[in-house]
């Protein structure tokens, strides 16, 4: 990886800033996925995960709005992201963009993404 220092640096390299914003469903996708940038068939990630959404925690604390705010990501990432942590961990401590792009093991991953290879379907 290199140095300590450099790692912290993958969020800071977006500079679209409409591609950090989170999104809902029906607004129109980004070009590529809002992790590593691949531009690639992307899947939607609610930031508030739904498994959680019906709990009181939730239902009182956010609005509806709110609930279904998400970020568009790559099978890739998404997956990486359900695999590393428990939906609870989403809900509470990485419900939004820039909690996501600052986490040392997703910026690890967000860095090992971006140079995979977008497979061409054809």
């Amino acid at each position: 990886m290199g140095q300590e220092g450099e790692t912290t640096d993958v969020a800071k390299q977006k500079t679209d800033v409409t591609s950090l914003m989170p999104r809902n469903r029906h607004q129109e996708k980004p070009d590529g996925c809002q992790f590593c940038e691949r531009q690639i068939e992307l899947t939607f990630h609610h930031l508030i995960p739904r498994k959680v959404h019906r709990r009181p925690f939730f239902r009182k604390g956010f609005s509806k709005a709110q609930l279904q705010e998400g970020v568009w990501l790559c099978r890739l990432c998404h997956k990486a992201l359900h695999k590393q942590f428990d939906e609870m961990t989403l809900a509470k401590q990485l419900n939004n963009l820039e909690a996501l792009l600052s986490n040392p093991i997703l910026i690890k991953h967000i860095e090992w993404a971006s140079k995979q290879r977008v497979a061409v379907k054809g």
